[in-house]
């Protein structure tokens, strides 16, 4: 079964995607998908929500408990690769954001999907440390992400105000709103030294949760602050969606929403103090 896929993969390079939302949100313990075995086979069923690439995937790594009399949740997750093909899975309508508009997010619907013993990836009962194991790295591309937008705004801002005329000149000729493009500058700067630190240290192979998870809430709360200072400073044109800043604006928010909210992340980082 998983030799198929690997095939596959390298052949046609399908989508695949980590399907992990239910009711569960940013608590991976908090999982309601279950798989029971029927002999050799796995059956799953649940359902999934906010799956980012949930339309175009062509295979789905699915979280779902597998020992519902576990003493902790975390002692009873498995990870399943479950081909969108199988008998009993189903895309469901393509959810309308606010942002984030190229990108699909989907719900996904597991219905007496039998599996083979071979989709299990990994130990059985020992997905939720997978998981776990996998996560620092996917929090740290979204603090190198909010890090990058940030940057991105900045310099739209920046070009904005030296060339929007006002009052006898232009933005950038006012006091105010130098310090304001000082302040981003400087702030963006500092969290791009700590992004690139965490960087080194995921190479070594010595990043931590706890660090991941500042670079996750720090640098999205600057991504959102950007944006709104971006907006701030652009006046009505930066209400306007064929202004790119407009479109970050509504694309950052979610930043401090998945990957596990940023409520969610200071409560790791205070759990280490």
């Amino acid at each position: 079964y998983l030799s198929h896929f690997v095939i596959f993969i390298i052949r046609c390079h399908p989508c695949i995607k980590l399907a992990l939302l239910g009711r569960a949100g940013s608590d991976l313990q908090g999982v309601a998908t279950t798989a029971v075995q029927d002999g050799d086979d796995w059956i799953l069923n649940g359902s999934k929500t906010f799956i980012s690439n949930g339309q175009l995937c062509d295979v789905v790594v699915v979280v779902a408990k597998t020992d519902l009399q576990a003493k902790r949740a975390a002692h009873g997750i498995s990870l399943f690769l479950v081909d969108t093909s199988t008998p009993g899975f189903s895309k469901g309508q393509n959810l309308r954001k606010m942002g984030l508009k190229a990108q699909d997010t989907s719900e996904l619907f597991f219905e007496d999907c039998r599996l083979p013993s071979s989709a299990l990836l990994g130990e059985v009962n020992k997905g939720f440390y997978s998981l776990m194991n996998e996560l620092p790295q996917e929090r740290l591309l979204l603090g190198a992400m909010g890090v990058a937008h940030a940057e991105a705004m900045y310099e739209w801002t920046r070009e904005y105000v030296k060339d929007r005329k006002a009052f006898g000149g232009t933005l950038s000729d006012l006091q105010t709103i130098r310090h304001s493009l000082a302040e981003m500058k400087t702030s963006i700067s500092v969290a791009r030294a700590f992004v690139d630190q965490c960087i080194e240290l995921h190479q070594e192979k010595r990043l931590t949760q706890e660090m991941a998870s500042m670079a996750k809430y720090w640098c999205t709360e600057l991504e959102h602050k950007t944006a709104d200072i971006g907006v701030q400073l652009h006046g009505g044109w930066g209400y306007m969606l064929e202004y790119p800043i407009a479109r970050a604006f509504v694309d950052a928010r979610v930043q401090r929403i998945y990957g596990g909210s940023n409520e969610v992340m200071k409560e790791l980082i205070a759990r280490s103090i």
